[in-house]
Formats: structure tokens, sequence, C-alpha cells
């Protein structure tokens, strides 16, 4: 009898260590799991897992941004920040503005003359957080602190697609948020102008803005091509020889400062004196300009921030440019600035009805250049903004300057 008795103590015993030893083995993986759990967690805080994997998790897709590189982004984006001189233009244009969280320090600057349309008709935008400097020179931790789904990010007219491309990278390793980057472009050329579509499309995907990315160029290729149309059988003969001077380039330029593509002078036939001189922004010589002596001269007002009434100041004071037959026959004339944080398409394009105008007023006899000029800016920036901008220019805009 004591040997059956030990027996069962024995096993009651064994039975209980064996349930205890369960539990603890139980307590011990719970917390070796949670403490796996808290320690990814925080491992993929600390290697910025919030941006572009986040999208991965909450649905996504991939686009190829301007510059080849594949970047998977958020399905419905709502929150961005726009880096680099014109971007923030073309979300305006795509009328996606209500998206920006934070805008880069020249949208945030008073400028005593300023030249850019979409900053008139929203004037919210320079109210947003600071992102960083101008350029695109971002700050990875101000772009943490406002929490966007995409960066948009566009390159300067004629940069290289390699260091914007790198930069991209580098911003998008920086902040874990995806980086969508793409080239400016210009009207001036094929080349360029096939990049302004394509970035519209791109930025349009990345937004959901496609149709109304489709709207804008289908709008720029109409308006192009009535201006073409309006004077494209001028004879060889009887096109108007014209000059534009005092043209803007980061920062206001006197009369040398030309455009020897200037796109306003190409969509209605004129002359441009200057052409065969690049492609680009350049600077000329006065005594170019006297040897061409071009019929008509226009100015870029933006040249007024120079002080003195920059070029137009020139014109009326210095005795080697007095000679001119535009400056003697009163033919000089002022136009929108274009260039200020890269091109406003919209004044290019208003620019253009003008100087039509003045150059063949039979073929341009159904315009008013200022009427036209805010039809332009309605569409692309939402308000007719002509006159305050015009304002800002001591209304030299669309003027004849030299009374």
């Amino acid at each position: 009898m004591k040997l059956n008795y030990g027996n069962k103590l024995y096993k009651i015993i064994f039975i209980g260590l064996l349930i205890a030893a369960l539990v603890v083995a139980s307590g011990c993986a719970d917390k070796s799991s949670s403490d796996k759990d808290q320690n990814g967690s925080a491992s993929a805080e600390a290697s910025g897992v919030s941006g572009a994997d986040k999208a991965i998790e909450s649905g996504a897709f991939t686009l190829t941004d301007g510059f080849g590189r594949e970047v998977t982004i958020p399905e419905n984006v709502e929150r961005v920040v726009c880096s680099g001189a014109g971007c923030l233009r073309y979300l305006v244009y795509l009328q996606a503005q209500d998206d920006v969280v934070g805008v880069d320090s020249l949208e945030k600057k008073e400028n005593k003359n300023e030249g850019r349309p979409y900053v008139y008709a929203n004037p919210q935008l320079k109210n947003y957080p600071l992102i960083g400097e101008a350029r695109g020179n971002d700050d990875p931790e101000k772009i943490i602190e406002v929490n966007p789904q995409v960066i948009l990010k566009a390159s300067m007219i004629g940069q290289a697609a390699a260091p914007t491309a790198t930069e991209a990278d580098t911003l998008q390793d920086k902040t874990g948020i995806p980086v969508v980057a793409f080239p400016y472009g210009s009207l001036n050329n094929e080349t360029q102008k096939a990049e302004v579509y394509s970035s519209l499309r791109i930025m349009g995907e990345a937004v959901g803005k496609q149709e109304r990315a489709e709207e804008v160029i289908s709008y720029i290729n109409a308006t192009m091509q009535d201006l073409e149309n309006r004077t494209a059988d001028i004879p060889e003969s009887e096109r108007k020889t014209a000059y534009i001077g005092g043209v803007g380039m980061a920062g206001a330029h006197g009369i040398i400062a030309t455009e020897p593509a200037y796109s306003p002078f190409l969509w209605v036939n004129a002359k441009n004196v200057a052409a065969g001189m690049g492609t680009e922004h350049a600077d000329i010589a006065k005594e170019a300009l006297v040897d061409w002596d071009p019929e008509y001269i226009f100015i870029d007002v933006g040249t007024l921030q120079l002080g003195n009434e920059g070029a137009i100041g020139e014109l009326k004071n210095d005795t080697s440019l007095a000679g001119l037959s535009a400056v003697k026959n009163k033919k000089v004339y002022g136009v929108i600035p274009y260039n200020f944080y890269s091109t406003n398409y919209e004044s290019v394009l208003a620019d253009a009805y003008f100087i039509g105008k003045v150059l063949y007023p039979d073929r341009f006899e159904d315009i008013d250049p200022e009427a036209k000029a805010d039809e332009i800016y309605t569409f692309f920036v939402g308000k007719p903004v002509f006159s305050d901008l015009n304002g800002n220019y001591s209304n030299m805009c669309f003027k004849q300057i030299l009374q």
C-alpha cells in the first residue's frame, strides 16, 4: 500500500511540475514575440518605413518618372510638397494646389515685383510650412515634419538628367517618402515642349489629375496653333523684325538680355534679330543691337526691378541707343515678365497675342490683349490676374513705352 501511495504522489508532483513548466514557457514565448514586435516597429520607424513602404502597405502603384525612375506611390495622393523652380506652378495648372502641405523659401517670400500669376491667384500658398530653400535645396527633416505622401521635384530648364535623378534618389532615401522627379522643359523647341507635356502627365498621374493634364496640353497646343495660323501666310519679305530685351533669368536684367528663341516671335512669325545667338537666355553686345536695328523692340518689364527703369531707362538715356529705329519711331512696348522662378507659360502665351496685335494688327483685330490675357490666366491659374500683375509693374505691360 505504501508503494502504491508513493507512486500516486510522485505522479501528482510530476504532472504539477510539467504544467508549471508549460506556463513559464508560454509566457516567455509571448514576451519574446512582444519584444520582437516592438523592436521591429522601432527599426521600421528608424529606417523611414513611414513613407515609401507605407504606400505599399496601404495600396499603391508604380509609375515611371521623368528620369526613368520607378517610383511606388499611394493610389490616392492628397498630401504633397513641391521641390524646385516651377514645380508648384505645374501643380496649380493641374488644379491640385489644395494638396500642398509645405512650400520652399521663395514661395513664402514677399516680392516687391511679383511676376508669377499663380501667386496672385493663390495667395494662401505662402502661408504653408517651410520645407527648405529655393531651387530644390530641400530640408529633409522639415519635409518629414509636414508628412507628405509624395514629393514632386522639378529640375531646372536644361539641367542634365543624371544629377537630378541622383538628387531625387538621395532625397527619397533621407525622407523615406516617394520622390517623383521630372524636367521642367520649355516651349522653345519640340524636344523641350515634349518634356513639358510628359512632366504634366507624370504629375497628373501622381496626384490623380490625368484628365486635367490632357486639358492643359490641348489648350497649349490649340493656342500655339491659333497664333501660328494667323500669320503663317505672311510673305517672308513682309515679316517684321523685332528684339526682346530686359529678359529676366534668375533675377532682373538690362537691355542686352534677350532670348534668341523667344517663343512669341516664333509663333507670330516675327523675325527675331537675335536668332542665331543660341537657344537659351543670352547677353548680347549693345553694338550688335545697333547693327541689327530692329523695327520693333519689346521690353520684359521685369527689368524694372533693377532700378532706374532698367532696360527702359537705358533706351531713354543711353546715347548709343538713341539712333535705333524703334526708339526714334516710338515702337517700344512693354510685355509681361515670364521668367520668374522658371517660365510662366501662361504669360508667354498672353505676350504672344499682344506682340501679334502690335506687329500685325489686321491679323489680330478680334483680339483685346488684356482680355485675352485674363482668359488665359483664368484657364491656367483659375483667376483673371492681369490687372494685379500689371499694377505691380507700374502698368507698363501691353503699353507703348516711349511716347
